[in-house]
Formats: structure tokens, C-alpha cells, sequence
């Protein structure tokens, strides 16, 4: 058997799912690897969502860890915080943070995963240098902001130079997709290189959200390197 860690991470993300039910609608997620919690400050995008409040409501209720995503201004100053209310992965946005290792290295030492996202215009040059100041390196398949977005295509060249990266550096970064993320499209992340794949309607709009994130595994299975 393959080590858990190559099996490819469903994170079905709860800005598609039900607030007023949002315990029962965690409950249909177990079988996911984590949670993925949109928080925008409707600043850095034109959303508001969530804040600390609610993500330690989701921490309290959720039978998989929390993915945290900060589509915010100054996370220097905002992220601690939630890694400190014990989400596994804390994710900022490169295009937010003044000194994006810095933080990153402040979430490793609080005990999260530190991630660093950045927009479908967004070089990644920069990046490939400190691979391994991060545990994950999110690349948005949609511009940030609303769900149920299309996925954008063009973004694959990015994705797949990272993980040409990755692999050159032996790095154990993961590489997340998050922004119109299906059965129709999952393949094509996974061939470019992505192994962790935010999914929210393709999920929560499911009848089956248990059976959907088996699929959608699946899927990315027979297409990852």
C-alpha cells in the first residue's frame, strides 16, 4: 500500500455548504481529509465570510481538520490567531504578506502547516526558491472572492512548474487547487501536479457528499504523476 500522504486530499470547502446546518453538513464530510474555511475580509476580495469566531465553531464541530484560506489584508497580523485556535493548515496570500517566510514560520512554530496561495495572475517565481518554507502552496483556479466560479485552464502551467520544482528539490509541499474543482475538471489539476483539491458545490450540491469526495479521489488517483 502507498503511504497515506500520496493518496490525493479532498477538502470540500463550506462556503458551498448549508450555515443554518452547518453541524450536520460537517457530519457529511468525515470521509474528507480536511475542511477548507474561506475567511475574506472583504478588503483583499470583494466577499466578507467568516472570522475567528466562526472558524472556532467549525474547529469545535468538525470531524476532519480545518484548511483554513485567508483571502485577507495583513495577515501578519491575523493569521496566528487561527492557527493558534488549532486549525491544521493556515493558508495566506503571497500577494497580501510583506515577508510571506516569515509568517510561514511563525505558523510552523505555533504547530500548523503553513500554506501560501496566490491569484491566477500571480507569478510563481518567486516561490521556487523557498519551496520548502511552506507545507502547501495553494494555486487558485479561479479568481478569488465567490464560489461556483469555471475553472481556469491557464493556470495549469503555474501548477505544473511548481511540481516540476518539487520534485527536482525532493520537496514534501503540497500543491492545492481551489476554484471550480469537478469530476470534469479534477484530472486536469492532478496531471499538472496538484495533490490536494478544494471542492465545494462538486461536494455539499451532491446528494452524496460522502460518495462525491470518494469520486473525486479517485478521479485525481488515476491522474496524479
Amino acid at each position: 500500500m502507498p503511504p497515506e500522504d500520496s493518496q490525493p486530499r479532498i477538502n470540500p470547502s463550506i462556503l458551498a455548504a448549508d450555515f443554518a446546518n452547518m453541524q450536520s453538513d460537517l457530519a457529511r464530510i468525515a470521509g474528507a481529509d480536511f475542511v477548507h474555511v474561506d475567511v475574506m475580509d472583504n478588503h483583499f476580495v470583494p466577499n466578507l465570510t467568516f472570522g475567528p469566531q466562526m472558524v472556532e465553531r467549525v474547529q469545535a464541530t468538525s470531524p476532519v481538520p480545518l484548511d483554513v484560506h485567508l483571502m485577507i489584508t495583513d495577515p501578519a497580523r491575523w493569521a496566528p490567531g487561527y492557527a493558534e485556535l488549532g486549525a491544521a493548515s493556515v493558508t495566506f496570500h503571497l500577494e497580501a504578506a510583506a515577508e510571506p517566510v516569515t509568517l510561514a514560520r511563525t505558523l510552523r512554530g505555533i504547530g500548523a502547516r503553513a500554506g501560501v496561495a496566490v491569484k491566477p495572475g500571480t507569478p510563481i517565481d518567486g516561490l521556487l526558491d523557498v519551496l520548502d518554507e511552506f507545507d502547501q502552496i495553494l494555486v487558485m483556479t479561479v479568481e478569488p472572492g465567490f464560489g461556483g466560479q469555471s475553472f481556469m485552464p491557464e493556470t495549469m502551467p503555474k501548477l505544473r512548474m511548481l511540481s516540476d520544482e518539487a520534485r527536482r528539490r525532493g520537496s514534501a509541499v503540497w500543491l492545492q487547487v481551489d476554484g471550480g474543482i469537478s469530476e470534469s475538471t479534477i484530472a486536469q489539476a492532478a496531471e499538472a501536479g496538484a495533490d490536494t483539491f478544494v471542492a465545494g458545490s462538486a461536494v455539499f450540491g451532491a446528494a452524496d457528499p460522502g460518495a462525491a469526495i470518494a469520486a473525486l479521489r479517485s478521479m485525481a488517483a488515476r491522474h496524479s504523476h
